[in-house]
């Protein structure tokens, strides 16, 4: 832990739920005398296994806080500043990474290839960004490929799936052509069923476990659709229910990834 000072709980703070349990979030065993306390998961911590598990989350790219146990719960952010005992030069830290990260994530940011400097992409199905940056020092309009990060080559248009550099291959779109087809282990008479499916709403590549019913939630917006007929729930069990067999059948594979509007 180095010379850096441990951050303990007050054990008779009323507004902590302490327990005599292992501190859960001591991945690396490194045993924090703290007492410790139940975050809202029901998980045990210590405000330095916190504090360390949410800044390694921090510096993987997310913007939400989620509990290392395997499919356990989201914290808020209030909840992570108050249990860790954050410092006011943590909590700066925090916050600013939490803007960045939520940033990237909902606006689309990339690194300009020319200047290496970060673009905000304002179509989100166009592929060919304007470094503005570039086009002002080059004298000249520099495009980019937001796929394969190199300069733009071929004509500019506002629809494709690639520019025409070598190699400029949609990995997503790809997936979804050449994956294979899925036997749903409980629902009956569905064939021809691709095994990963974009989400309607968002877009994120998802997968079906086979198992239980046709529906599943997206992990990135957390709508719940019909992995079938690529419906969201409620429009689907309209005409159908969780463990048959969709009434306009199964979807054909997508050519397109959708994207969600943030404003």
């Amino acid at each position: 832990m180095g010379s850096k000072q441990e951050k303990t709980y007050y054990r008779w703070d009323p507004t902590m739920t302490f327990v005599d349990r292992e501190d859960e979030l001591d991945f690396e065993c490194i045993g924090y005398t703290s007492p410790r306390a139940l975050m809202s998961c029901g998980h045990a911590v210590t405000p330095m296994s916190l504090t360390r598990w949410c800044r390694r989350l921090l510096e993987e790219g997310h913007y939400k806080f989620v509990c290392g146990h395997p499919n356990c719960k989201e914290w808020s952010y209030e909840e992570v500043r108050k249990m860790a005992l954050l410092t006011p030069e943590e909590t700066k830290y925090f916050e600013n990474q939490l803007f960045e990260n939520a940033a990237k994530g909902y606006m689309d940011v990339k690194c300009c290839p020319g200047c290496k400097y970060e673009t905000v992409r304002t179509d989100r199905w166009n592929l060919c960004v304007k470094c503005t940056v570039c086009t002002v020092v080059k004298k000249r309009n520099f495009h980019f490929c937001w796929q394969c990060l190199k300069e733009w080559t071929g004509s500019v248009r506002s629809v494709s799936d690639h520019c025409d550099n070598e190699g400029c291959t949609n990995e997503q779109l790809e997936l979804l052509r050449t994956c294979k087809e899925i036997t749903f282990q409980d629902v009956k008479g569905v064939t021809g069923c691709p095994s990963v499916r974009a989400c309607p709403t968002c877009g994120e590549l998802v997968e079906h476990n086979t198992t239980k019913c046709k529906n599943i939630v997206c992990s990135q917006c957390k709508m719940e659709f019909c992995f079938i007929c690529l419906k969201l729930t409620t429009e689907c069990l309209q005409t159908s229910s969780h463990y048959k067999p969709c009434s306009s059948g199964v979807a054909p594979r997508q050519t397109s990834i959708p994207v969600r509007s943030w404003h």
